[in-house]
C-alpha cells in the first residue's frame, strides 16, 4: 500500500500498532480519512476540555497527558509511546477531554475523523476487541498508579517512574539509557512529588550506584534495585 505520509504508515504498520492486521480495504480507508500534524516540543494536541473530534495516533516522537490540579501544577497520567492512541476514551464515551496531552520532544501525530472511525469500528470487531483490550490495560495501568502515588514514599514512587519510562520506551543499544529524555519538572509530575524531590532523590539513586546521570539522560545501572525500591515502596 502507497501511504502518502511516513507519520501515517507508523500509525497503521508500526509495531505496536492496533490497525496492522486490518485488511488491505480498511487500512484504505483510513488513509482517505486522516489527517497529519508536526509538533514541535510544547505544542498541545488537545486540552482539557475540549470536545474530541476523532482519535489521535502517535507516529513519532513521546507526548505526555496531563491533568492540571490546584494552583496549575500538573500531576503527568501517562507517556504516550509511538502508535499510542491519544484521547481515546474520551471519543468513545463523548464526553470532553478529561486530561491535555503535549509534545515532550518534536512529533508527527495522525488523527482519524470522528464518524469514519467509528464505523471502522462498528464494522470490524477484531478491531474493537483490541480497543477494548487497549483501555482495560490503560484502566489496570491507571489503578495501580493511584495506588503507587498515593501511598508509596518517595523513592518508590520515583523508581517505580524510572521503570515505567523504561517498559514504555525501551534503552539505548547500551541496554540500560532510557529512551526518554523528560525534564526533572516532567519526571517530578509523573512521581507526585516536587521537583527539588525528584532531584535530591535521583542524585541518591546515583550515589548508590542504582542509576547514572548523564544530563537528561537515566541510565539504570541495577536494574534488580531500582525494581526492589519500587516494589518496597
Amino acid at each position: 500500500m502507497l501511504y502518502t505520509s511516513p507519520y501515517l504508515e507508523q500509525c497503521i504498520e508500526g509495531p505496536f500498532s492496533v490497525f496492522r492486521d486490518l485488511p488491505d480495504k480498511e487500512k484504505e480507508f483510513l488513509l482517505q480519512n486522516h489527517s497529519c500534524i508536526s509538533l514541535k516540543k510544547g505544542e498541545m494536541i488537545f486540552h482539557e476540555g475540549n470536545r474530541a473530534a476523532g482519535v489521535y495516533c502517535l507516529a513519532s516522537g513521546k507526548v505526555k497527558v496531563y491533568k492540571e490540579g490546584i494552583g496549575g501544577r500538573e500531576q503527568i497520567i501517562r507517556m504516550v509511546r509511538p502508535q499510542g492512541l491519544i484521547g481515546f476514551a474520551a471519543f468513545i464515551s463523548g464526553n470532553a477531554y478529561s486530561a491535555s496531552a503535549v509534545a515532550i520532544e518534536e512529533s508527527g501525530v495522525c488523527h482519524f475523523d470522528k464518524e469514519p472511525f467509528m464505523k471502522l469500528i462498528r464494522r470490524n470487531p477484531d478491531l474493537s476487541m483490541k480497543l477494548m483490550r487497549m483501555m482495560a490495560i490503560e484502566l489496570s495501568f491507571s489503578n495501580g498508579r493511584t495506588i503507587s502515588l498515593t501511598q508509596k514514599h518517595i523513592r518508590g514512587r520515583l523508581a517505580e517512574s524510572l521503570l515505567v519510562l523504561r517498559d514504555t520506551y525501551g534503552v539505548e543499544n547500551d541496554g540500560r539509557t532510557i529512551k526518554a529524555y523528560v525534564s526533572r519538572e516532567d519526571l517530578a509530575c509523573f512521581s507526585n512529588m516536587t521537583t527539588s524531590n525528584a532531584i535530591r532523590t535521583l542524585s541518591m539513586f546515583a550515589s548508590e550506584s542504582v542509576i547514572a546521570l548523564d544530563g537528561k539522560k537515566i541510565s539504570i545501572v541495577d536494574p534488580a534495585r531500582l525494581e526492589k525500591i519500587s516494589q518496597l515502596g
